[in-house]
C-alpha cells in the first residue's frame, strides 16, 4: 500500500493543517491502540494495555495530544501522559513503565509551527514498514469505526509524575559509576526544546558547573536560532565562558552536535569517529563495525579501517540506521546531523547519552575535545538544500541529472561522490558534494543547484 501520510520519521507537517490536525490525530490514536492491542492479546503490565504519550515544547502539542489521547481512550485503552521529554526519554519510560507502544508528539529540528507524531513499539524501537501501514491504512478505511467499548470498558489517562526523574537516572547510567564531570565547565543549549530540564540536571548531578541556554520555552521558540540547528550560539558561548566543551540539542533532543573548548564545531561524524575508535580499543564495538548512512563524510572509513574496524553505510535517516543495526546486532551508529545511536543504552538516537560517551572518553584520556577530534582527516564536503514547492522526481526536472554525472565525473578521480535527494520530513532538495578541492564542490554546487531552482523552487 502506498503510504499518505508516513514519511521517513513518523508523520510531520505544519501544525492544524493535514495530516497533523486534531481530527487526524484522533484517528490515529484510535487506529494506534487498536493495532498495540492486537500485537499482544495481553498486556505488558497488568490490567488493560498502556500506552505512553509524551512531547516536545511545541505550541500545537497541547492540541495534538488531547486529540490522540482521545483516540487511544475510546478504544479501551489506558494512557500514561508524561509531558515534555526527550524523544529518547518517550522510549526509555515506555520500556520502563512496561507500556505497550509510546508516542511522542514532535516535530524535532523543524521550525514551531511544525509538529508531527512518532511511535514507538513496547520495547523502545521505532515501528517497522509494517506496522505503520497496518496504522495507516486503520486510518483511512474506517475498519474500526464500529468498535466503541462503553462504560468501564473506555480508557483511562493518569499523569506520571515521576518520567523526567526515571529518563535522569537512566541517562546518568551511562556514565561510569567511577568518573564525575568535576571541574568540567559545559555549556548547554537546550533549543528551548524538550531536554529544557533534562541535560541540565544531569551534567549537574555530575559535578559539571553547566551555563545553560535555550532553557525557558514559551511554545513558539523552539529551535528559533538555537540548538543544534543553529550553532553559533553555542561556539560564541564556549569562548565567551571559557568553557571545556558546548553541547546543542534539536528540539526533541535525539540528536546533539559538540562545541570544543576552541569554540569549533564537532558533528556527528566527529562523534562517531572518536567514540568508534576507543569502542575499538576496549573491545566493545560489536563486529568492530560502525553504522553511518551516505550523507557521512568518506574520510570515515581510513580511520576505522586503520583502527581494525569497518564502516557499513545505510540510506539516510537514523530509523535506517537503527534497522541496520538491529538486522546485524552492531551496536553502535549514527548520522552526520548528531542522531547518534548506542545500543547498549538506549533503543533510539540519545544527544545526552552521546555527549556523555565523549565526555566519558575526555575524562579517561584527560584529553580535550580539539585533540581527540584530530583522530582523522576530513574530505571537503558541502551539503545544500534547496526549497521546492514539490518533489517532482530528479529525472524528470530537464538538465539536473545531466549536471549531476557531470559533476560526478569532476569529483570521483579524487575519491569524491555527488549525492542528490529529497528531504524525508521537509519540502527541501538535498546535495552533497564531496572532493579534494573545495572550489570544484562550490562550482558544481552553484550549477546544480541554480537548475532545480528554475524547475521546482519556491
Amino acid at each position: 500500500m502506498t503510504k499518505k501520510i508516513f514519511g521517513t520519521d513518523g508523520v510531520r507537517g505544519t501544525a492544524n493543517i493535514e495530516p497533523v490536525t486534531a481530527e487526524t490525530a484522533l484517528k490515529l490514536g484510535r487506529a494506534a491502540a487498536h493495532v498495540f492491542q492486537n500485537l499482544e492479546s495481553q498486556s505488558r503490565g497488568r490490567g488493560r494495555h498502556k500506552i505512553v504519550i509524551g512531547k516536545d515544547t511545541r505550541l500545537s502539542g497541547y492540541m495534538l495530544e488531547n486529540a490522540i489521547s482521545a483516540g487511544v481512550l475510546s478504544m479501551g485503552v489506558d494512557v500514561l501522559f508524561i509531558g515534555p521529554l526527550p524523544t529518547p526519554g518517550v522510549a526509555y519510560v515506555t520500556r520502563s513503565l512496561r507500556a505497550d507502544a509510546g508516542i511522542v508528539i514532535t516535530a524535532s529540528h523543524n521550525p514551531y509551527d511544525d509538529n508531527g507524531i512518532k511511535f514507538f513499539r513496547a520495547d523502545g524501537y521505532k515501528l517497522d514498514d509494517q506496522i505503520e501501514g497496518e496504522i495507516e491504512g486503520l486510518v483511512f478505511s474506517g475498519e474500526i469505526e464500529n468498535i466503541r467499548p462503553t462504560a468501564s470498558a473506555i480508557g483511562k489517562a493518569v499523569r506520571i509524575d515521576d518520567a523526567l526523574g526515571r529518563y535522569i537516572e537512566y541517562a546518568k547510567s551511562s556514565f561510569p559509576r567511577g568518573l564525575t564531570l568535576e571541574g568540567m565547565r559545559i555549556v548547554v543549549d537546550c533549543g528551548h526544546g524538550a531536554a529544557y530540564k533534562s541535560t541540565p540536571c544531569v551534567l549537574r548531578e555530575l559535578g559539571a558547573d553547566v551555563i545553560v541556554y535555550g532553557n525557558q520555552p514559551d511554545g513558539t521558540n523552539i529551535n528559533r536560532d538555537c540548538g543544534s540547528m543553529h550553532t553559533g550560539l553555542i561556539c560564541q558561548k564556549v569562548r565567551e565562558h571559557g568553557a571545556h566543551l558546548g553541547l546543542a540539542h534539536d528540539g526533541d533532543a535525539d540528536r546533539v552536535l559538540l562545541c570544543d573548548e576552541t569554540g569549533t564545531l564537532t558533528d556527528g561524524d566527529d562523534i562517531m569517529v572518536i567514540a568508534a575508535l576507543e569502542m575499538l580499543r576496549e573491545g566493545t564495538l560489536a563486529e568492530k563495525t560502525l553504522v553511518s548512512t551516505v550523507m557521512s563524510n568518506a574520510g570515515i572509513e581510513p580511520a576505522i579501517q586503520a583502527a581494525g574496524g569497518r564502516v557499513l553505510r545505510t540510506a539516510v535517516g537514523d530509523k535506517n540506521v537503527i534497522d541496520e543495526m538491529l538486522r546485524h546486532g552492531f551496536n553502535f551508529g549514527g548520522e552526520q546531523s548528531g542522531h547518534l545511536i548506542f545500543r547498549d543504552y538506549s533503543s533510539t538516537g540519545d544527544g545526552l547519552v552521546a555527549a556523555l560517551q565523549i565526555l566519558r572518553i575526555m575524562q579517561a584520556k584527560n584529553a580535550p575535545l580539539s585533540q581527540l577530534r584530530q583522530c582523522w582527516t576530513r574530505y571537503p564536503q558541502l551539503v545544500t538544500n534547496v526549497k521546492v514547492r514539490e518533489k517532482k522526481p530528479f529525472e524528470l526536472l530537464e538538465g539536473v541529472l545531466a549536471l549531476v554525472a557531470q559533476a560526478e565525473a569532476a569529483v570521483q578521480p579524487a575519491g569524491g561522490r555527488v549525492l542528490l535527494r529529497y528531504s524525508g520530513t521537509e519540502p527541501k532538495a538535498r546535495l552533497l558534494i564531496e572532493g579534494r578541492d573545495a572550489q570544484v564542490l562550490e562550482q558544481w554546487s552553484v550549477k546544480i543547484c541554480e537548475a532545480i531552482k528554475q524547475h521546482v523552487g519556491v
